[in-house]
């Protein structure tokens, strides 16, 4: 193939002529999709590639948790990290860089599905989701950043639980799966505040609402956290509550301010949810 053939198989723009009110053709639609597809899969190669020689790095990264776990327990329980099977280094191996290349490139494969949804939205649309977005990923590295913080201790906590005459052997590929599963249940939670304001601006929830639930918000928090947390430590638990509890806090006063905002354009327009704030 050609380097015309190339550029044109992996561009993204109509080969027929855009309507007036912004519709496309089918075929194009498919088109730009088969096009980002194949973008977000040429990049991820080339990253996993890469990332096989910075597999050591890796590896100190993501194993450092339980290090420092098992320097904190000292001698008083014995703990031995293993990998079973013949195939296990290698599978470890393609797991943790493929795992870190779909999260080195998650900034470019999701403008690629945000900019494959765009064009179906609303000027109005286009500009609040901008800001969602901009805010959305910087909120999720801060919990996956807190999840991350807070690992060795509840690994401490869950692996002190075993017997003086035992030992402890944790296999990696549990261990790792551990780890991912902490760390995107801290990422997620610290979206909750996103999904209230974006609730706010479609009319559902009021800040009023919000404050008026304020208490519910804050148990079903603490519920949620004991639940989702894998530790199951009080400790992880509160890492993950608090910070919980401080972003709806913030929410709160994003959506009042919205709705003062908006009371102030309409001041005849019927405030929704008032009852339940009364």
């Amino acid at each position: 193939m050609s380097v015309k053939g190339l550029l044109r198989f992996y561009s993204v723009r109509p080969l027929h002529p855009v309507s007036d009110d912004g519709r496309m053709a089918l075929t194009d639609h498919l088109r730009e999709l088969r096009a980002r597809v194949l973008r977000v899969l040429t990049l991820w190669v080339v990253a996993l590639v890469v990332s096989l020689f910075f597999f050591d790095v890796i590896f100190q990264l993501v194993f450092q948790p339980y290090e420092q776990a098992a320097a904190e327990l000292g001698g008083s329980t014995d703990t031995q990290a293993t990998i079973a099977g013949v195939g296990g280094p290698l599978v470890l191996y393609l797991k943790l860089c493929g795992v870190t290349t779909l999260v080195l490139t998650s900034p470019y494969w999701l403008y690629q599905i945000w900019a494959f949804i765009l064009p179906g939205l609303h000027r109005h649309e286009r500009k609040w989701s901008r800001v969602f977005a901009a805010i959305a990923g910087p909120l999720f590295l801060l919990g996956v950043a807190v999840g991350y913080w807070t690992l060795p201790k509840g690994l401490e906590i869950l692996i002190g639980f075993t017997q003086a005459e035992l030992t402890n052997l944790v296999e990696f590929g549990d261990y790792f799966s551990f780890l991912v599963r902490t760390l995107l249940v801290f990422g997620v939670s610290f979206e909750i505040p996103v999904f209230l304001v974006l609730l706010n601006l479609a009319g559902v929830m009021k800040g009023a609402t919000i404050g008026h639930y304020r208490p519910w918000f804050i148990i079903g928090i603490f519920i949620f956290a004991a639940i989702a947390t894998p530790s199951t430590d009080p400790f992880t638990m509160l890492f993950l509550a608090i910070p919980m509890c401080f972003l709806v806090g913030i929410s709160e006063v994003i959506t009042r301010l919205l709705d003062r905002r908006r009371a102030r354009k309409d001041p005849f327009a019927e405030p929704l949810g008032t009852e339940g704030a009364a």
